[in-house]
């Protein structure tokens, strides 16, 4: 007996490209870019690093500064409100990104889930200060230059959009579902400047203080502001309603 062809089955259809998930892609491509450049640079002309050194900064011109006002200009974003450009999980601690629940809030489930989510992030943060620590050590060593604290903060760089397009390692501590309800998305500037710390000058210390001003921002905004932070009282942070859909293939898994 002939088997039933099963040809006439349709296959399920992929998930439209977002017009956000395209920018990011972007974005990540020319990161990669700016990653290899840096790398060129190293072996090349090494002279250019010397900006990392005290005031240099002020002194003469290099490759670098154009990399500074970039980052300099990604960090300024953090600090306004910006709809289509930038994730949601980025952008959810300003009022216009809330949309309440129409039921009552409860208030003391909302608590649990920031001091659990709180928790968490701990863990994350001391893990990463361990590995900024070696990183640190093997400075202080001789082992490494300057040059490879800032070729450190420029691989970081590309690892944070590989984090929000591909896979993030975070996400199996912090449990959270993607990006969009993710405790720490506003770290990664602090994250990815913390090996600058150890670059004493004003290029690498500049970077990192407005990094930290960021975090802090977030972090308080957390604190005074936690319905905007939860999904269970932010309605634009549910699956239903997501605009973004910088979601990975597992992710839009979960949302079938």
């Amino acid at each position: 007996m002939a088997k039933t062809s099963c040809s006439c089955v349709p296959k399920a259809e992929k998930p439209p490209v977002s017009p956000l998930r395209k920018k990011y892609i972007v974005r990540l491509i020319c990161r990669c870019v700016i990653f290899l450049a840096c790398v060129a640079v190293f072996f090349f002309k090494p002279e250019e690093f010397e900006i990392l050194n005290g005031f240099n900064f002020f002194k003469r011109f290099s490759v670098f500064h154009i990399l500074w006002a970039v980052w300099l200009f990604d960090m300024i974003c953090q600090f306004i409100p910006i709809k289509n450009q930038f994730s949601l999980g980025s952008q959810k601690l300003f009022k216009q990104h809330f949309r309440p629940i129409r039921e009552k809030i409860n208030r003391a489930a909302l608590k649990k889930h920031i001091a659990t989510t709180t928790g968490l992030a701990g863990v994350v943060m001391l893990l990463w200060a361990a590995l900024i620590a070696a990183i640190g050590l093997l400075y202080f060593f001789d082992v490494i230059g300057k040059e490879i604290l800032l070729l450190f903060s420029v691989a970081f760089y590309v690892c944070d959009l590989i984090c929000v397009l591909i896979w993030c390692p975070f996400r199996l501590i912090l449990k959270n579902r993607c990006c969009t309800t993710c405790r720490i998305f506003n770290w990664d500037h602090f994250m990815m400047f913390s090996p600058l710390i150890f670059a004493v000058g004003f290029y690498g210390w500049s970077l990192f203080a407005i990094s930290l001003v960021i975090m802090l921002v977030w972090e308080l905004s957390i604190i005074i502001y936690p319905e905007r932070f939860w999904e269970f009282s932010n309605d634009a942070l549910k699956c239903a309603n997501c605009t973004d859909k910088l979601c990975t293939q597992y992710c839009q898994r979960l949302r079938k």
